[in-house]
Order: structure tokens, then C-alpha cells, then sequence
């Protein structure tokens, strides 16, 4: 499993807390790439719910991992 930018932001808009089934569904219905249907099938199934992409992807990075002034622009 692996993730980039681009596959997990065909989950931000996903109706969060979410299983694995629902994400699954939702990446479906919403005409996401194949590899995050892969990556979602690959989560372990224990019907936990999924409180957010942080859940799925530890390292997702945050507004405050960027390190620019957003006053100057």
C-alpha cells in the first residue's frame, strides 16, 4: 500500500468517520483511481471506524508541515 497527495485527495471529501467499506464504496461512486481502491482493500478489516485520511495515512501531510509564509503572497 502506498499513498501520494494526489491518491488521498480522492478521500477528502469522503463522509468521514468511515469503515472500510464505506470508503471503499464512496472511492467507487466518486470515479477514484483504481490504486486507492487498492490501497482501501488493503486496510485490515476489523469494522473500526475511520475517524479521517490521518487514520489511513499516518504521514499525511498537514497545512503546518509546509514551511512558507502565507502572509507574503
Amino acid at each position: 500500500m502506498y499513498w501520494t497527495l494526489e491518491l488521498a485527495s480522492y478521500l477528502e471529501e469522503a463522509p468521514w468517520p468511515a469503515t472500510k467499506d464505506e470508503l471503499i464504496d464512496y472511492a467507487i461512486r466518486s470515479g477514484a483511481p483504481g490504486e486507492v481502491i487498492d490501497n482501501l482493500e488493503e486496510l485490515e478489516d476489523d469494522g473500526e471506524m475511520y475517524e479521517g485520511i490521518e487514520d489511513i495515512w499516518p504521514d499525511y501531510p498537514r497545512h503546518d508541515d509546509f514551511f512558507f509564509n502565507e502572509d507574503e503572497y
